[in-house]
């Protein structure tokens, strides 16, 4: 306790040496990127951080190798500035300015900007000088900062981390986080910290169970974190290379190896000797323990990793576009520490929830093997032909309750289970000998619920255009999709096929682009949007142009993408 109170000291004082941090640099407070964005155009993007403004009348632009068109500058806020005793025109957030240019070569152009910031400091003018390379021309989709693209929940992201003010977004990205925290994604750890405090008997104390789940949720934050900023950096998810079948099937067989310790395997086949020394590296060397909780955290990583939300989006999209891997990094490190609370409150209840010894105890630790191999069959079943996931799911679902039944025959509320396990198997059973081929719904065809919503698969940034330029005008829904993304399916088999919704998705074009295989054609296409994974949702409108403000990134249910769909209209 006196190392978490320690940690908790060092953190505040962190945070309060950062408040007093009250101005950003100028180089983080106004930051500008220049594209071509045709052979005669090229487009300057300020981004502007949150509580600060450019001024209108300080923006200069001149080339060195390229012949400059007329500006056309957008009005600006009027607002009476101090430094200057009158009333003058600013940008606020971002300012996008296209910029007429004849070129034969790369040339350089030649920039001045003057901003202050709301609380009073004003900076001195600025000059920069931007490289702009002609063959790298930017589609209308492209490389933008995307959070000009992003309202409500991301766009507070954005701003956040625009200011670069860590006593803000720590606090948000721990609130964010343990939203995350009952998504499918951090579910799956709940029995893997479970598994461990009932390994450690039911005498373990509350300070015992948190100190472990601290030592997990670390494990998991540090490891979640690294891979966010490697990705931010590289341009591309890396939970997509993660997400092949070696590293599933590892994974799978490390929980098949953890569920038969629950079944007692362990103990009936490992030498005295051998069962000695881990008996007393086990209890005896605490901190030996607490590195392998940790090191249990860093590979359960590798779980939360596909999942994209809002969040995370923006977080590696800020890492990408400003290499800023601190400000970055902390809120991704908040961020996984967020979603680590419901396990921080597993291990400090584990002393009033996990039974006293006797039957009971033994009860628990055979369910918990169950989960295990439950979450063996789920870490594989993106690699498996749905009729074999649903054989698995047969065989565990029908062992366990056939088991139950067996030996607890007087126990009405095991009886109970039991039975409930049965028929989950037989369901399996009867939807694969029907013709059933989803594990979720495994008799749906015979009752003549089953809905699908279909797509156009784009294979290519080229087939995307092409569609595109032949749309006439309608809305076009483009779909990123994994088969490794549960948000994916989750979005596919609860939102799309709702009956409001789908009547609104049937008057639109949908399109959508599998990213399983992460080739060069699927990387292409999420740098072209600022992807980092699915689930995305990109919807364009007149002429093919994005229509700005309507991305939905992560999982949505039915009645927030109804609200998505209508900013449509």
């Amino acid at each position: 306790m006196r190392l978490f109170l320690g940690f908790l000291s060092i953190l505040l004082l962190f945070v309060s040496t950062v408040r007093a941090e009250e101005f950003l640099e100028p180089e983080k407070a106004f930051q500008v990127k220049a594209q071509m964005v045709s052979k005669d155009q090229v487009r300057i993007t300020y981004t502007i951080a949150d509580a600060y403004y450019l001024y209108r009348e300080r923006l200069k632009f001149g080339a060195q190798g390229a012949e400059l068109g007329a500006v056309q500058l957008p009005a600006g806020k009027i607002k009476f500035d101090e430094t200057f005793q009158k009333d003058v025109e600013t940008y606020h957030h971002e300012l996008v300015v296209l910029l007429p240019v004849k070129a034969t070569a790369d040339f350089q152009l030649k920039l001045e900007l003057q901003g202050c910031a709301e609380a009073g400091l004003c900076y001195p003018p600025m000059e920069l000088t931007l490289p702009v390379a002609l063959a790298d021309i930017a589609s209308d989709a492209g490389v933008m900062p995307q959070v000009a693209q992003e309202s409500g929940e991301q766009s507070s992201i954005a701003d956040a981390l625009k200011s670069g003010r860590l006593s803000l977004i720590i606090p948000l990205f721990l609130l964010l986080g343990l939203g995350l925290s009952l998504t499918p994604c951090v579910l799956p750890m709940v029995p893997i910290l479970s598994f461990i405090i009932v390994g450690e008997g039911a005498a373990i104390k509350r300070s015992r169970g948190f100190f472990l789940s601290l030592s997990y949720v670390l494990g998991m934050a540090l490891v979640y974190t690294s891979l966010g900023v490697a990705a931010g950096l590289l341009g591309e998810g890396l939970s997509a290379a993660l997400q092949n079948p070696w590293v599933l099937s590892a994974f799978a067989l490390l929980m098949i190896g953890l569920s038969l310790s629950m079944f007692g395997v362990y103990q009936l086949q490992m030498p005295a000797a051998i069962q000695t020394r881990l008996t007393y590296f086990s209890e005896g060397q605490r901190n030996g323990k607490m590195a392998g909780v940790f090191l249990m955290g860093a590979i359960s990583a590798l779980i939360v990793g596909p999942c994209v939300a809002a969040p995370l989006a923006g977080a590696l999209v800020y890492i990408s576009q400003t290499k800023d891997v601190v400000v970055g990094g902390t809120a991704l490190f908040f961020l996984a520490m967020g979603m680590g609370v419901p396990l921080l409150l597993v291990g400090i209840s584990a002393g009033s929830l996990l039974p006293r010894a006797g039957v009971w105890m033994e009860q628990i630790k055979r369910f918990f093997g169950v989960l295990m191999l439950a979450m063996a069959i789920w870490m594989v079943s993106p690699v498996l032909p749905p009729v074999v996931q649903m054989i698995a799911w047969a065989i565990l679902l029908l062992g366990y309750g056939i088991y139950q039944l067996a030996v607890y025959r007087g126990k009405l509320l095991s009886k109970l289970i039991a039975i409930i396990f049965v028929l989950a198997g037989g369901m399996q059973l009867l939807g694969v000998a029907t013709g059933g081929r989803d594990a979720l719904a495994p008799i749906a065809h015979l009752t003549g619920s089953v809905q699908h919503v279909k797509f156009q698969r784009i294979k290519s940034s080229a087939e995307l255009d092409a569609v595109l330029a032949q749309s006439n005008g309608k809305i076009v829904m483009l779909d990123f999709y994994a088969d490794w993304c549960v948000s994916c399916k989750e979005m596919e088999k609860l939102t799309f096929v709702e009956p409001r919704v789908k009547a609104q998705l049937d008057q639109i074009l949908l399109l959508q682009v599998d990213v399983t295989a992460n080739n060069a054609d699927d990387k292409a296409l999420l740098k072209r949007f600022g992807l980092f994974g699915p689930p995305g949702i990109i919807f364009f409108g007149a002429q093919g142009k994005e229509i700005s403000n309507t991305r939905v990134i992560g999982y949505q249910n039915a009645d927030k993408f109804l609200n998505s769909l209508q900013k449509l209209k």
